[in-house]
């Protein structure tokens, strides 16, 4: 079976790391296949069940952390967990992708520490917590008391950065997304598409 690399994208909620994710997937000469996280929360907006996340009930979350059927997982918030199913990453490397990530900073360190030769951790980093309050107030999907606590974990994702294989600073979105392209396209060694 093909044995792609594993490209981890984490930050704090609000740095962005979904919308360069997103530009990620549509670069096709990067063969990328998204790797849909299970959550025990429930869905926000119009999020799509096996699109955005597996909505998996906390019970049955539960039921395969013990069955051990994720390469990570994390109690990120209480009784609101988040994984990598072992049989996502299998299913896409079945289809022949690299497999892309746009999950939290534990998490990521996690895939990074069980998978070191196959993956590139990828940190993004906010131009400041300030910022990050902007736009998680923008998102309008999050109370003040979420919100609040997304920012205060931020602080503590921060320090995480230097354990990342590159850390992108998302100031300017179009740089970053360049960046964040030539880091993914050299990693994996992939010619650079004309335009």
């Amino acid at each position: 079976m093909f044995e792609g690399k594993l490209i981890v994208f984490s930050a704090p909620s609000g740095s962005g790391k979904t919308t360069i994710v997103r530009h990620l997937l549509k670069q096709e000469h990067l063969n990328l296949a998204f790797s849909v996280s299970a959550t025990s929360r429930e869905p926000r907006g119009t999020e799509q069940h096996g699109k955005d996340y597996y909505f998996i009930s906390l019970k049955d979350f539960k039921q395969h952390i013990k069955n051990e059927d994720f390469l990570e997982w994390e109690e990120v918030y209480r009784d609101n967990f988040y994984g990598t199913l072992k049989s996502e990453v299998e299913r896409l490397w079945a289809q022949g992708k690299h497999v892309i990530f746009d999950i939290d900073v534990a998490g990521g360190l996690r895939i990074k520490r069980k998978f070191p030769e196959k993956t590139l951790a990828v940190f993004v980093k906010p131009p400041s917590i300030d910022e990050l309050k902007i736009r998680l107030k923008k998102r309008k999907t999050e109370s003040e008391d979420k919100i609040n606590m997304r920012i205060a974990k931020a602080s503590v994702e921060l320090a995480t950065a230097p354990q990342f294989d590159h850390v992108i600073k998302n100031y300017d979105l179009q740089a970053a997304l360049k960046e964040s392209e030539e880091l993914v396209a050299n990693y994996l060694n992939v010619e650079k598409k004309e335009v």
